[in-house]
């Protein structure tokens, strides 16, 4: 079993940075895949970021060159550094580790980013 926990949530204006960290209370080597995802108010839950065991990141169109996704396997996190933040980027953003991409996995609680004036 995996837990996730998020942290680094917040209130940032628009054009600030953010940097969400997501600890495993396992190792993270376990598991094939990492992500964060993303859920506003009245919308579906979407994928924002991922990382796999051999470097390969994914993003969504909306985030590309603007979020990282990292790791430090010393630590056991995952990172998602946001720039330049927009209101759009309002959410909660939850973490997720899978063995099997596709799997139904271990998710985070989620952590609050709101993007405002």
């Amino acid at each position: 079993q995996v837990q996730l926990v998020e942290s680094g949530g917040g209130l940032v204006q628009p054009g600030g940075s953010l940097r969400l960290s997501c600890a495993a209370s396992g190792s993270i080597g376990s598991l094939y895949v990492m992500g964060w995802y993303r859920q506003a108010p009245g919308k579906q839950r979407e994928l924002v970021a991922t990382l796999t065991t051999s470097d390969t990141t994914t993003y969504a169109d909306s985030v590309k060159g603007r979020f990282t996704i990292s790791r430090d396997s010393t630590k056991n996190t995952v990172y998602l550094q946001m720039n330049s933040l927009k209101p759009l980027d309002t959410a909660v953003y939850y973490c997720k580790g899978a063995r099997v991409p596709g799997s139904p996995g271990y998710w985070g609680q989620g952590t609050q980013v709101t993007v405002s004036s």
